[in-house]
């Protein structure tokens, strides 16, 4: 809901993953088709690493588990993930570049950031998320040019602080 409130949505755009903390390869996510602003814990979704719908009830956003999917079995190290189409997140990443370590707080990203600069448009397939995994590689977020940006962390707290951070200083620069 934080994610409406600060309007890091559009329509029903933008996921937000939590791996399961008892089955290193299942993850929650938000489903497709509920607005950040509706959603409850019951909307939630847990899935596989091959897609499957384990627990919840909803259709699974395919974009979100092309993506998560891979950035989770990528990186044990990464817990959660958070991407969106934020209003400052994707209009940075249209210049195809990182942040310059300018402010205090983007320091926080120095040598943390990557770019993925060859977005092909809505993903739908897991290779276009292994190229994605693959561009972040040992980074904390990373600029889909053209589209948005993601953050992950350890935590879903960390993954999200990066992400409202990573935001603001898009809007700061």
């Amino acid at each position: 809901r934080v994610f409406a409130h600060f309007g890091f949505d559009e329509g029903l755009a933008g996921h937000i993953t939590l791996r399961d903390p008892e089955h290193e390869h299942y993850f929650w996510v938000n489903p497709f088709g509920v607005h950040f602003d509706q959603m409850r814990i019951s909307d939630l979704l847990l899935v596989n690493r091959t897609g499957e719908v384990v627990q919840g009830d909803r259709p699974l956003n395919t974009a979100a588990f092309a993506i998560h999917s891979r950035l989770h079995e990528a990186r044990p190290d990464v817990n959660a993930a958070a991407h969106s189409h934020s209003m400052y997140g994707k209009s940075f990443s249209t210049m195809g570049r990182l942040l310059e370590p300018i402010t205090q707080d983007s320091c926080a990203f120095y040598e943390r950031q990557a770019i993925h600069n060859h977005f092909s448009g809505v993903v739908e397939e897991t290779d276009e998320g292994d190229k994605i995994a693959s561009a972040l590689g040992n980074k904390t977020v990373l600029f889909l040019q053209n589209h948005g940006i993601l953050s992950t962390g350890p935590s879903i707290d960390i993954a999200l602080w990066y992400y409202f951070s990573l935001e603001r200083c898009c809007q700061s620069q």
